[in-house]
């Protein structure tokens, strides 16, 4: 993850169940982390799995606006993969990272590109995404150096939308008397055919390491 020092604070804008920084947390016994998430439900998966793995004291999540979220000190790593939508697309996820940056900090951005031309309907639903080399020269132009990155394989994005489907499924057939059960089962079964009729010989993804150029 390109952890500064053992003892950094990182910050992840978007955390999700803040796995990135429950990974963090375990490989550097001294690092202190924030995460900033806007679903209830996905901070409350966080908080138990903190504090099953014991990590919950060195963990500080915040129900709010990533976008909007403001801290009293910066940070040594700031984190925001695959919520690049929360602040208007991947530019201003990275000025809004760069407001949150230590100086000789690092930021690991995660985003969407397209890694084959998309169809009509692909761009409707993912929007307006770049190729790969266009992706990074954008990046650079705007003050930054990439010092890391992983392109997903196709077999990693089969898996995500695998258990992403497959998980809001199970719960829906395991619930079957809940109000949302059906509403569940339904998304599912939408979200799985866009995937597989609509972007998924076209989608790819990229994490980069990130440093400012300059200042």
């Amino acid at each position: 993850m390109s952890v500064p020092r053992d003892d950094a604070r990182v910050l992840d804008l978007g955390c999700g169940g803040a796995e990135w920084l429950l990974r963090a947390m375990a490989a550097h016994p001294r690092l202190r982390a924030e995460g900033v998430d806007v679903s209830e439900g996905s901070l409350a998966r966080a908080r138990e799995a903190a504090r099953v793995r014991g990590l919950r004291e060195r963990l500080v999540l915040h129900h709010e606006d990533a976008a909007a979220f403001t801290a009293p000190h910066a940070f040594d790593l700031v984190i925001s993969v695959g919520a690049t939508h929360a602040f208007g697309g991947l530019p201003a996820t990275l000025a809004a990272a760069r407001e949150h940056l230590a100086p000789g900090g690092r930021v690991l951005v995660g985003d969407g590109f397209w890694a084959h031309e998309p169809s009509p309907d692909a761009v409707r639903m993912l929007g307006d995404l770049s190729d790969l080399p266009t992706t990074v020269d954008r990046v650079v132009a705007d003050g930054w150096t990439p010092v890391h990155g992983h392109i997903s394989t196709r077999r990693e994005l089969d898996a995500y939308e695998w258990a992403w489907t497959g998980s809001l499924a199970s719960w829906a057939l395991d619930h079957p008397d809940d109000p949302g059960s059906s509403r569940a089962l339904a998304a599912a079964t939408t979200h799985r055919g866009e995937w597989l009729r609509v972007y998924r010989e076209a989608f790819g993804f990229v994490c980069l390491v990130l440093r400012p150029t300059s200042g």
